[in-house]
Parts: structure tokens; C-alpha cells; sequence
């Protein structure tokens, strides 16, 4: 086990946000550290998330299935991937987590946050933290305008059921993501990702630095 501290860091964003490309640069770089790192994704991460997130992005369903599926994979994701590898001393790395089910079924899809807030209370119970909820301790939220991540859609594959909302859809995930920033601001690292590539790897980097995940003599 490594003696560093280690990190539960989430990349969030609407689809065309950019945060994918940047999960794989960050965790070569913390191994070139000496660190171990898990990477990781949400909805899926373990052979029955996976099977989950094939029926949430293909399959029509109303807001509470969608949530209480989504929840049902980060259970299954948590006990068998998240919550091993930190007790392993590894920093995971994840794309998406419980933000974007909010921003996504609550902003977007305009379900019930209260509902949202006692899942979240029920499946992120961690014995590790006797009881308590696990959060990631980093959260790396790339912020793009809705118009700009549309265009990105549109030259990338062939759209899940998501990707292929409208703009006005991604506009309130966008508030969504937001709100939670004001909820949660010592945890939210806002990214500009409007900003050419390197730029953003760089805001990436310093929060990182910022947050005492990555060490400067290495950045």
C-alpha cells in the first residue's frame, strides 16, 4: 500500500465537455509519481454496471428508473471497485459520479432532489468512513457552453439516447452541475474546457496541485 495520501477525484461535464480526454493523462502522470491509480466510470466499472448502463443509455425509461438504476450501478461500482482501491491506497479516478445524476435526471430530466439526496444517503453509506457518505474529494467539472459541446457531439459518434437531447436539455444539466459547485465549492475545481486543449490540461493540472494530489517538483 502506498503511503501517500490517496484521492477520490470525479471529471464531470455535459457530453462534449472534453473531460474524457484527460482521465488518462492525469493518471500517467500520478503514476510517474509513484502512485497507484484505478480509473474508472459511472454508470458502469463492474460487469453488472456495465449491463446497467447499456439499458440507461439506450433504453426509453422514466426518471425514477433512470435513478434508481443509476444508483443501483454506483452500489455495485462502490463495493466492488471504489471502495476496494481506496482501501488499497489507490487514487481513483472516475469518470462521472453522483453530480452528474443529479445535474442529468434531476436539472435535466427535472426529477425529485429530495428523492436524489436520500439515494445518495443510502448508497454511498461507507463503512470506511463509519456511516458516513463517501464524496470524492476532488471533483474536476468542465464547464462548456451547451452550443459549443452540441457542435463536438455532432462530429463524434453516433449519440446515445442523452447526447441526443436537445440544447435546452444540457443547458439545465449545466445549472445543475453548477448548483452543486454552490453546494460543494471546496470539492469543485471549475474547468473552462472552451479553452484550447493544452489550456485546459493546464487548469486540470493546477487543481490538482492546488488540492494536493499532484506534487509541484513534478508538474
Amino acid at each position: 500500500m502506498s503511503s501517500q495520501r490517496c484521492f477520490f477525484i470525479t471529471f464531470e461535464g455535459i457530453d462534449g465537455a472534453g473531460k474524457s480526454s484527460h482521465i488518462d493523462a492525469l493518471a500517467q502522470m500520478l503514476r510517474q509519481q509513484g502512485r497507484e491509480v484505478t480509473v474508472t466510470r459511472e454508470p458502469g466499472g463492474t460487469p453488472l454496471a456495465e449491463q446497467l448502463r447499456a439499458l440507461l443509455l439506450n433504453e426509453p425509461m422514466d426518471a425514477l428508473t433512470e435513478a434508481l438504476l443509476m444508483f443501483a450501478a454506483r452500489r455495485d461500482h462502490l463495493r466492488r471497485v471504489i471502495e476496494p482501491a481506496l482501501a488499497q491506497g489507490h487514487t481513483v479516478l472516475c469518470d462521472r459520479f453522483t453530480d452528474a445524476t443529479y445535474a442529468y435526471q434531476g436539472y435535466g430530466r427535472g426529477f425529485d432532489l429530495q428523492i436524489l439526496d436520500t439515494l445518495e444517503n443510502w448508497v454511498q453509506a461507507s463503512d470506511a468512513l463509519q456511516g458516513g457518505v463517501r464524496q470524492p474529494d476532488l471533483t474536476l467539472w468542465f464547464d462548456v457552453p451547451p452550443a459549443v459541446a452540441a457542435q463536438r457531439l455532432s462530429q463524434a459518434r453516433t449519440p446515445d439516447k442523452f447526447e441526443a437531447m436537445p440544447q435546452a436539455f444540457f443547458a439545465r444539466v449545466a445549472e445543475g452541475y453548477a448548483e452543486r459547485q454552490r453546494q460543494s465549492p471546496q470539492r469543485f475545481a471549475r474547468i473552462d474546457g472552451d479553452l484550447p486543449r493544452d489550456a485546459v490540461w493546464q487548469q486540470v493540472v493546477d487543481a490538482c496541485m492546488a488540492h494536493g494530489v499532484l506534487q509541484r517538483s513534478s508538474a
